[in-house]
């Protein structure tokens, strides 16, 4: 059997983002500008990321919304966007999760306020292994997602099981973190790790994961990067790791091969939020690995969407066909890498 396409499962998470000219101190007040809804959660934001990228191969969604109208706005979205929505199963248990984004407009830091609803409902018998020919299963964000985070005698965590089961059955497993607290990671990760063949984390999540310091103060520990990586191999990752800050990517796969690549010099006056970058940067760096291509090109391109994700407020508004990421961060130029 031919395996081609992503099959995406975990948080589906309608965002509704507020652009606020500050953020207040406590009993203070902040003036709301401009609203947006948008999609929200690693899967979602990945599988729409790549249909506007231009992905020619099959996007599938397994998730869990509640009987409301945030649920139907979630399989509405999807259908905009040629997403294979029929894992998604509607409860009345809990509303669809969404997440308050309080995006400041000066500097574009965010702030989220986040309502766990039908995510935490999500197990490992939503995920129908058997009905998909996809060539790669995607899970995010684990330490978000309540019983598949939750205790499994066997392989430690119920994610993890559903991780093993995938692999059995023909998929490469990628799994993207979430920066959550450090006990959170020391309960979820080591777990996960060795059922994932492709990691995607940023520095703050590889520094939890690993004990690996990569953030002095405000400077990025460009040299410990490649240590954090080794280190996430060393905890059973099986292809490749990749780690992206603003700076930029560094990637290692078991093979030996590395990438480091610094991210896009973008205008300060053009940067509108930084919802979604990182989602971004893993749906330019997963189409290009789904090619086939090198993890230097994959890297290229994850950097170049996480870019154009910043020209808007939302997580994926901003996207564009890959070619066209890819000249938009020809043109801009980038920083040294990391």
């Amino acid at each position: 059997m031919t395996r081609s396409g992503v099959l995406a499962g975990g948080l589906f998470i309608v965002d509704h983002t507020k652009i606020i000219d500050r953020y207040p101190e406590p009993e203070g007040m902040a003036e709301i500008g401009d609203r947006y809804v948008s999609n929200g959660g690693g899967p979602f934001n990945l599988l729409v990321d790549l249909a506007r990228l231009g992905a020619g191969f099959p996007l599938e969604a397994v998730g869990r919304v509640g009987e409301d109208e945030d649920g139907e706005w979630v399989l509405a979205r999807c259908r905009a966007h040629g997403i294979d929505a029929g894992r998604i199963r509607k409860t009345p248990a809990a509303p669809t999760s969404s997440t308050d984004v309080m995006t400041e407009r000066q500097n574009g830091r965010r702030t989220f306020f986040h309502h766990r609803g039908a995510n935490a409902l999500l197990d490992i018998d939503d995920f129908d292994l058997s009905g998909s020919t996809a060539r790669l299963m995607y899970l995010g964000y684990p330490m978000l997602l309540d019983r598949l985070d939750a205790h499994h005698a066997e392989q430690g965590t119920r994610g993890a099981e559903l991780l093993r089961r995938a692999r059995q059955a023909g998929f490469t497993t990628c799994v993207d973190f979430v920066t959550a607290p450090s006990e959170r990671f020391s309960g979820v990760a080591p777990a996960i790790l060795p059922h994932t063949d492709i990691c995607l984390m940023n520095e703050l999540e590889a520094e939890r994961a690993t004990g690996v310091t990569l953030r002095d103060g405000d400077r990025l520990a460009a040299e410990r990067l490649d240590q954090a990586a080794h280190a996430l191999l060393d905890l059973g990752v099986g292809s490749c790791v990749a780690i992206h800050a603003p700076e930029g990517a560094h990637v290692r796969a078991t093979t030996g091969r590395t990438a480091r690549i610094g991210s896009v010099l973008m205008p300060r006056e053009r940067v509108a939020g930084t919802a979604g970058a990182g989602d971004a940067f893993a749906a330019g760096f997963l189409m290009v690995w789904h090619q086939g291509g090198a993890v230097e090109d994959a890297a290229r391109a994850g950097a170049a969407a996480a870019a154009v994700c910043l020209l808007d407020a939302t997580t994926s508004e901003g996207i564009r066909p890959l070619d066209e990421c890819l000249a938009f961060a020809h043109e801009n130029g980038s920083r040294p890498p990391p």
